[in-house]
C-alpha cells in the first residue's frame, strides 16, 4: 500500500562525516519517494547533537545511545562513533517497536542495532533487509584488530543485550539481505544457510557531476592550472590505505613535476592521519600534496574536485564496492584500484580503469605512469566509466532492483493466510 513508511536505520547520519552509506541512503529515499514511499532515517545520536531534522526533504530522527563498556575513554568512543561501534540505543528500539503505517525496516548495521531493528520488526510483524555497507565476510583481518583496539582496556557488560535482541541472528533471520560486492555475495551464499540474499552495487548521479568547475577548485587550493593531478576522495583510514597512493605518487614525482596529489575527506583514526602528515611534511614533494578535509556533499563542490582531477586512484585494502569509483566514472575520469572486494568486478581493468594488488606500490605507481603517458588512453577510459555508469549505475535502476527485493521479503512473510 502505497504512503507507507520504509524506516532505515544506520548507525549513524551527519552530513560533517559524509560517506558512502550517507550517499546510499540519500539517493535511495529520493527514488523511494519518487515511487510513492516514505522513507525515513532513525539513527543514533553518534557525532550529531540534533536529534530532529529534514535533510534536503528526507526526515532524520536521532536516539540517545551508548556503548556498553566499563572503562571506556572519551577517545575510544569518539573512535567507535566514527568506525565500527558495538552501540545500543533503547530509546532507538522503543520508537522502532511502536512506529506505525510501517511497509517494512531497512537495516544498515549489524550487531546490536541490527538486533534491535530485527527484534522491532517481528514485533510489528513487518519485513526485515539488511544491507551489508562495510561487508561482514570479506574483512581484513588488521582491520578488525584496529576496530578491537578501540576497546582496549575495557569491560563488556553489554553481551546480556546482544542476546535479548538476538545480535547474532540478524543475518540468518532477515527476510532479505543485499550484498554490494560479488565477493561479499558468493561468500554469503556459501556461508548462510538460506539463499534470501540479493547482489545489488551502488549507483551515481549523473547529473551531479556533468557541470564540475575544475578550474575553481584548483584555483581554490593552489593546484596550476597546468597541473596533472591524481586524486582520492575517502576517508582518512588504514582501509583506505592512502599510504600506498602517497607512497606511489613519490616514485612518480620527479619524473613528472607537474604532477600533484590531491587527498581529501573525514578522518577517521587520527593516529594514521598524523602519520601520513609525517610522511607528507618529510618529503621534497610536500609543496605538491594537498591533504584535503571531508569535502561538503551539498552543493556543487565534490563535482567541482572530481572535475579538478585527472585520474581517481583507490587503494583500498578492503572495498565492498567503491561508490566514488562511479562519482569519477560519472565525471568521466580514468580510475585506478586495486583488485579487491567489489572493485575488481566493477572495475574492467584495461577497459575503464587499471588494478593492482594491495599495497602493490610499484604496481599501482605503474599503473597510474600508464596513464599519466598516453592522454587519448586516460580520455577513452574515462569515457568508458562513464558509460558504464550511465547505463549501469543509475539510482533508478537500483531502487527499482531494491523494490523488487522489498517486494519478495514482503511474499516470504506475508502469513499464508494473505498468500492464498
Amino acid at each position: 500500500m502505497l504512503g507507507q513508511r520504509i524506516i532505515h536505520v544506520p548507525r549513524r547520519f551527519v552530513s560533517h562525516e559524509w560517506g558512502g552509506t550517507e550517499t546510499v541512503l540519500h539517493f535511495l529515499a529520493q527514488e523511494q519517494r519518487r515511487q510513492g514511499w516514505l522513507p525515513e532515517i532513525h539513527t543514533s545520536l553518534a557525532l550529531s547533537t540534533v536529534r530532529s531534522e529534514e535533510w534536503q526533504g528526507l526526515p532524520i530522527r536521532r536516539y540517545p545511545y551508548t556503548y556498553p563498556y566499563f572503562g571506556l575513554t572519551p577517545a575510544q568512543r569518539q573512535s567507535m562513533d566514527k568506525k565500527g561501534g558495538n552501540l545500543v540505543s533503547l530509546s532507538l528500539f522503543a520508537s522502532l517497536a511502536t512506529a506505525r503505517n510501517v511497509r517494512l525496516f531497512h537495516a544498515h548495521a549489524l550487531k546490536r542495532l541490527g538486533g534491535e531493528v530485527l527484534t522491532a520488526a517481528r514485533l510489528q510483524k513487518k519485513p526485515l533487509v539488511v544491507t551489508l555497507h562495510g561487508g561482514v565476510f570479506q574483512v581484513p583481518a588488521d582491520e578488525l584488530k584496529q576496530m578491537e583496539a578501540s576497546r582496549s582496556g575495557t569491560w563488556e557488560w553489554g553481551k546480556v543485550l546482544g542476546m535479548v535482541f538476538r545480535s547474532r541472528r540478524v543475518l540468518e533471520d532477515a527476510d532479505a539481505i543485499i550484498c554490494l560486492g560479488q565477493d561479499e555475495y558468493d561468500t554469503a551464499r556459501q556461508t548462510l544457510p538460506h539463499d534470501r540474499i540479493h547482489l545489488i552495487g551502488n549507483g551515481v548521479d549523473p547529473s551531479r557531476f556533468t557541470s564540475g568547475n575544475g578550474p575553481a577548485f584548483r584555483a581554490q587550493h593552489r593546484i596550476p592550472s597546468d597541473a596533472q593531478v591524481l586524486a582520492c576522495y575517502s576517508r582518512f583510514d588504514p582501509q583506505k590505505d592512502q599510504a600506498t597512493l602517497l607512497d606511489a605518487f613519490f616514485l612518480l614525482a620527479e619524473r613528472h613535476p607537474q604532477l600533484h596529489l590531491v587527498l581529501a575527506g573525514p578522518e577517521t583514526v587520527p593516529d594514521y592521519v598524523a602519520a601520513l602528515d609525517a610522511k607528507i611534511a618529510a618529503s621534497p614533494f610536500a609543496s605538491r600534496v594537498r591533504r584535503l578535509p571531508s569535502i561538503s556533499f551539498a552543493g556543487t563542490a565534490l563535482a567541482d574536485a572530481y572535475a579538478g582531477c585527472d585520474i581517481f586512484a583507490l587503494a583500498s585494502r578492503h572495498e565492498p564496492f567503491g561508490i566514488v569509483v562511479l562519482e569519477a566514472w560519472a565525471s568521466g575520469k580514468p580510475v585506478v584500484v586495486t583488485q579487491v572486494g567489489g572493485l575488481q568486478k566493477l572495475v574492467t581493468d584495461g577497459i575503464d580503469g587499471f588494478h593492482f594488488e594491495v599495497r602493490d606500490v610499484p604496481a599501482c605507481a605503474a599503473q597510474i605512469d600508464r596513464l599519466l603517458a598516453d592522454p587519448a588512453r586516460a580520455r577513452a577510459m574515462g569515457e568508458q566509466g562513464r558509460q558504464a555508469a550511465l547505463s549501469l549505475h543509475t539510482w533508478t535502476a537500483v531502487a527499482d532492483r531494491i523494490e523488487q527485493v522489498y517486494q519478495q521479503a514482503e511474499s516470504r512473510f506475508a502469513p499464508a493466510s494473505t498468500k492464498a
